[in-house]
């Protein structure tokens, strides 16, 4: 099976390529910008015509897309997550290939969720900022290419080569310093979210099942589990080994919140808090991942206590 991989240097495409690399009916191209890609293309720049004679060329039977970007204003979000895939989808209607696509979305396409509910496939997408609005929008021209074509909506990615601008990376780097300094007491704002997290390595052997499968659509990749960054927080403490004690600063005006790893006096889901959330999404994701299991086979394997300890595995090297 001849695989076309779009974006094979990124967080997920690494993993990704690394899992069809291991099938040896695979035979595996990287596009990308790239000086380490097979083929350097320019999927925002690049014109349709260009990448369909190459598809024409290398003939691939799946085309899995993995490029795009996270941060930036709405121009350049768009740029990278809209009119790309506008690009990879005219040039595989215009081509001969017959290609197979696998695009990569996210669950940020969602946008705020009940606290309490899992989210399933059919849910109707609010995206609340632009990083979602530009996803959501790649994830309806994939839909309505008439392409043999899935979307796997990823909820929140971790486990090793998570980005230290992340939640979970930026709370390795914090208790990094910490104990590098000494320092018995950590104090960190933003751990209220509560977030379905998957680890990078059950995403790529997601990718790779849906490349086999026939399954089309929307179909949701996660854990199907919650877990609140502070709790989060704790388990990378017991991880790392770190004894100090761990604060949380935000929350509701007038709340006091108990140190991390205390039991709450409060239960879990206390309704909508007054403090806005960076990715849009509130401050509650679950996945809803029946149809993985029941289009691709796939469960998660991975947990996050494994995912947490490879995350602080690289943070741990930097000390």
């Amino acid at each position: 099976m001849r695989v076309l991989l779009i974006g094979a240097n990124g967080y997920l495409g690494r993993f990704v390529a690394d899992r069809l690399l291991a099938d040896p009916a695979v035979q595996l191209t990287a596009l990308g910008r790239g000086d380490d890609a097979d083929v350097r293309f320019d999927l925002a720049t690049g014109s349709p015509g260009a990448l369909t004679r190459f598809l024409d060329a290398v003939h691939p039977g799946v085309v899995v897309n993995c490029a795009g970007a996270t941060r930036g204003g709405a121009r350049e979000l768009i740029r990278h997550n809209t009119v790309a895939v506008s690009t990879v989808c005219e040039a595989l209607r215009r081509s001969g290939c017959g290609a197979r696509l696998v695009q990569i979305g996210c669950a940020a396409e969602y946008g705020p969720s009940q606290p309490g509910s899992s989210t399933a496939e059919d849910a109707v997408p609010r995206p609340g900022g632009p990083y979602g609005v530009s996803k959501l929008a790649a994830t309806e021209l994939v839909l309505g290419s008439g392409l043999d074509a899935v979307v796997l909506r990823v909820f929140s990615p971790a486990g090793p080569g998570t980005p230290a601008g992340s939640p979970l990376g930026r709370l390795a780097e914090a208790m990094r310093r910490a104990m590098q300094s000494g320092d018995g007491e950590l104090k960190l704002g933003g751990l209220g979210v509560q977030r379905d997290f998957i680890d990078v390595r059950d995403i790529a052997r997601a990718v790779h099942a849906a490349s086999l499968s026939a399954a089309q659509g929307v179909i949701n990749i996660g854990s199907g589990r919650a877990v609140r960054l502070r709790d989060a927080a704790a388990v990378l403490a017991r991880v790392a080994g770190y004894g100090g004690s761990l604060h949380e600063l935000d929350g509701p005006p007038g709340h006091v919140r108990p140190p991390i790893g205390h039991p709450r006096p409060e239960p879990d889901h206390t309704g909508p808090v007054a403090y806005p959330y960076p990715d849009g999404c509130g401050s509650w994701q679950q996945a809803d991942v029946r149809t993985a299991r029941d289009r691709l086979g796939w469960r998660p394997r991975i947990n996050l206590e494994e995912s947490l300890a490879d995350i602080w595995m690289e943070a741990a090297c930097r000390i």
